[in-house]
């Protein structure tokens, strides 16, 4: 499952506020499949937090974006504007 699927799935499965072993119980073997990378199961991820009530899905979400690696970043260091980091010198404004 891609990692921005997740939310869907919080809001479908489980009733918030959800304590933290209802979550790995329900949706714990879900495997999270990165961009890059090898893929991890959102019981890994939670594993690394100590939170222990999620209040809603949107809540449950924003800790796993917290938590995952960064194979899950995309293209690290990618800027779009196409500058040179630290080459202000060559910098047009308009």
């Amino acid at each position: 499952m891609r990692l921005p699927e997740t939310r869907d799935l919080f809001a479908r499965k489980l009733q918030f506020p959800a304590p933290r072993d209802e979550v790995l119980e329900t949706v714990g073997d879900t495997e999270l499949s990165p961009p890059d990378g090898e893929s991890t199961t959102i019981r890994a991820v939670i594993d690394r937090s100590d939170v222990e009530t999620f209040d809603s899905a949107d809540d449950l979400y924003d800790t796993l974006m917290l938590l995952v690696g960064a194979q899950f970043i995309g293209r690290r260091y990618y800027d779009d504007r196409g500058g040179i980091p630290g080459d202000e010198e060559n910098e047009v404004s308009f």
